[in-house]
């Protein structure tokens, strides 16, 4: 999967190539340049990938024309063929997470008429408010076809500060917690388990044997693919492996054309998960 978590300051030179309005507003100039350079990596990477995950933060930051970037972000991957996974990390008391569900996968009432949401396939909820701060997200996911990824157990290091304690530790806690809400055979309720800490995969996997498994952190943030082997077992549910700056900023690496590089390292990402689902 392709992680898109744009920074204006760090753009590929082809999306800033096409600048038009030297003399226009900073947010829109940024905004748009953005779009860019999301459609640029979209092109190059999204033939090896099923989905891009859109960190929210990186288009919100630059207020309504970065909300514009990334509606354009979200067309462009559809277009394609590409599932949109909104990665905004929503919990709430349950009157906001409404209003966040209704933001993300739904539509707003209004006396106007309902206004569309961003139309995301599934995005991720952050559970430490508790179920009832969880359960308008999952009702409003389930009533527009889309799924939602608990956090579980995340890739940064201070994740052991919190998630690591208590016995049973907090992890599983939340795992049985999305386990629990989930819906079907495979369940409508994923769990986002990052991929830098792969010793707890098969406790995780175990405790939530249908739900899908969102993996961050592989590449930059120190993960690989080829560990992630618990969260393919046998079973009703897989795992999205996915990875970010260690695409987008392949060319750092690399050298040579941003784009090319960042088709050859979706490539090899593409290429290791497939061996480590096959060989699990």
């Amino acid at each position: 999967m392709l992680g898109l978590d744009p920074d204006p300051a760090a753009l590929w030179p082809a999306a800033l190539a096409e600048e038009h309005d030297p003399d226009g507003d900073p947010a829109v100039r940024a905004a748009a340049a953005v779009a860019r350079h999301c459609l640029l990596a979209i092109e190059a990477a999204g033939p090896a990938c099923v989905a891009v995950k859109l960190q929210l933060a990186c288009f919100e930051r630059l207020g309504a024309p970065g909300w514009a970037a990334l509606k354009s972000t979200v067309a462009a991957a559809r277009d394609r063929g590409l599932l949109v996974i909104a990665d905004g990390k929503r919990g709430d008391v349950p009157v906001t997470a409404g209003a966040y569900g209704q933001a993300l996968v739904g539509e707003t009432p209004s006396p106007f008429g309902a206004v569309p949401g961003l139309g995301a396939d599934a995005f991720t909820a952050n559970p430490l408010l508790g179920r009832d701060s969880l359960e308008p997200l999952v009702e409003a996911a389930r009533a527009t076809g889309s799924g939602v990824f608990v956090l579980v157990r995340t890739s940064n290091p201070g994740a052991a500060d919190l998630q690591d304690t208590g016995e049973p530790p907090v992890y599983e806690r939340l795992a049985r917690l999305a386990d629990e809400l989930g819906k079907g055979a495979l369940s409508d309720v994923g769990a986002v388990c990052g991929a830098t800490r792969p010793e707890h995969l098969a406790r995780l996997r175990e405790l939530m044997p249908r739900a899908p498994f969102l993996m961050p952190g592989v590449g930059t943030q120190g993960g690989s693919a080829e560990a992630l082997g618990a969260a393919f077992a046998p079973g009703p549910a897989a795992g999205l492996i996915t990875a970010s700056r260690s695409i987008v900023g392949a060319h750092r690496e690399r050298g040579g054309d941003p784009a090319a590089a960042a088709a050859a390292a979706a490539s090899e990402l593409r290429d290791a998960g497939w061996r480590t689902a096959q060989a699990s």
